[in-house]
């Protein structure tokens, strides 16, 4: 079909990292416009959701929020499985989340290879304000997230920095790839049974 159609559909992403990098901050920063320095732990997983219109088409972002704790490992298969991108989130301020990055960034690619790896990398902020504070190097996930052929973006849900820009990218990524059948009927990869505690347009 023409591309340039005006068409609603649906896209399922996918957020995966270590518990307390940022994944629900950054969910609530695209949604919401806005940021919350206190956030209980997600259990499971939650659901959002938000439309953003490119190329004259109109995709629903489906966001699985899930759970960064190890014991919840099992279940995230679940949440992943037919998802066309995956943001795997690290903090800037803590190394030892890339470690968990990188095991997602390969769980995505043994089990889902249509699925593309967005790497985010959270709390930006916190850097700019003391460069001290980085203890992953930006030039290394560079590096990384090419030979996994993903991307990277380095972002603060705090400020905003670089968030609608990442979740952008991930929309015309989709739209734009010559595999994404924009006329066929969408299927029902949002209809997982979880709670569905956030939807809005924006």
């Amino acid at each position: 079909m023409d591309r340039k159609m005006y068409r609603k559909v649906d896209m399922k992403v996918v957020m995966l990292g270590q518990m307390s990098c940022g994944k629900t901050s950054l969910v609530e920063r695209f949604i919401y416009k806005r940021f919350n320095s206190q956030y209980q732990a997600t259990i499971g997983a939650a659901f959002g959701a938000c439309c953003v219109t490119v190329q004259g088409c109109e995709v629903c972002v489906g966001l699985w929020d899930t759970a960064g704790s190890e014991r919840y490992n099992a279940m995230s298969p679940l949440y992943y499985r037919g998802a066309k991108a995956a943001v795997i989130c690290y903090d800037i301020t803590d190394d030892e989340s890339v470690e968990r990055a990188k095991f997602w960034a390969n769980e995505i690619q043994l089990h889902e290879e249509e699925c593309r790896v967005y790497l985010c990398g959270t709390k930006l902020d916190l850097v700019l304000q003391d460069p001290k504070a980085r203890q992953v190097d930006l030039h290394d996930m560079l590096d990384y997230a090419e030979t996994i052929n993903g991307r990277l973006f380095e972002t603060s849900s705090k400020t905003g920095e670089n968030v609608q820009e990442l979740f952008n990218t991930i929309v015309q990524d989709y739209v734009g790839d010559p595999k994404t059948d924009l006329s066929a009927p969408q299927d029902s990869s949002f209809r997982l049974h979880t709670q569905r505690i956030r939807e809005k347009c924006c």
